[in-house]
């Protein structure tokens, strides 16, 4: 996959068979992998990418499709303005609490994201966004690289949606068993003022290529976020190419919701 005026190579980016149901993710060089349609002759080839406008590609079961160049364009952002008041601006922290994580592993394929809605429960008015925070757990492979995405919550049912972060931010944890926290000063992101989503999302490095279809043999891989039992709503839902985003809504016998263990820091104007 590229970019239609560059050229370049477009980085984890998502494509999935609309009937089918299933996806891939592109590696850093854009390239991806993924089984021809199957359940009908025709399908669209579903392409998101950050940063770039959404694109459908119909194609046949018949087709040969080994060398398909995907050309996807680039979509024009619109930077909020934000008013600089005289007002007094404090840093306060949002979302996840506690430091002791709960038991449960929230794990990902390539392509998945666990988002989580960092909620103004104090109806505060927001600034930036300054760092979000991840609880990454001490087993599986807590250094591998991921990426991060904050959404507004204007999907169906208040999912996330709408990209606020618009550029690649990949990271990579130097362990587990603690919170890692990215910093988004260098990003300009104005929080909406009812809170948004913060995300991570499983990514492909290498020569590796997934599909989500390949369940029965998929060896995860990649870091482990934990979960936290703080609130009595559920805040988090959870992404899988070719199938969108659904809410999780599990609790534990108190009645408190399993929610991904992220937090983070946002200016708030007194």
């Amino acid at each position: 996959m590229v970019d239609s005026k560059t050229k370049e190579p477009i980085p984890f980016a998502s494509i999935g068979l609309k009937e089918e149901a299933t996806g891939a993710l592109t590696n850093e060089y854009g390239f991806f992998q993924m089984a021809k349609p199957d359940k009908t002759a025709q399908d669209s080839l579903i392409v998101q990418a950050l940063g770039y406008l959404r694109k459908a590609v119909a194609v046949q079961k018949a087709d040969k499709l080994e060398d398909l160049i995907i050309e996807v364009e680039k979509r024009n952002i619109v930077l909020k303005n934000v008013e600089v008041s005289a007002d007094k601006v404090k840093n306060a922290n949002m979302g996840a609490r506690s430091n002791n994580p709960g038991e449960g592993m929230i794990q990902g394929m390539p392509g998945s994201q666990y988002a989580f809605f960092v909620k103004n429960e104090k109806g505060k008015k927001l600034g930036m966004i300054r760092t979000v925070s991840f609880y990454i757990g001490e087993h599986g492979f807590p250094k591998e690289p991921f990426r991060v995405r904050i959404y507004k919550n204007d999907g169906d049912y208040n999912a996330p949606n709408t990209d606020l972060l618009t550029e690649n931010v990949v990271v990579s944890a130097p362990g587990g068993g603690a919170w890692f926290t990215v910093d988004m000063t260098p990003y300009n992101i104005p929080a909406p003022d009812e809170g948004f989503f913060v995300a991570m999302e499983w990514i492909v490095s290498g020569d590796k290529f997934y599909t989500t279809n390949f369940m029965d043999n998929y060896t995860p891989y990649g870091q482990i976020m934990r979960p936290t039992f703080e609130f009595k709503e559920s805040r988090t839902w959870t992404y899988s190419m070719g199938k969108g985003w659904s809410l999780i809504t599990m609790s534990n016998g108190s009645g408190l919701r399993y929610n991904a263990m992220i937090k983070a820091e946002v200016d708030v104007y007194k």
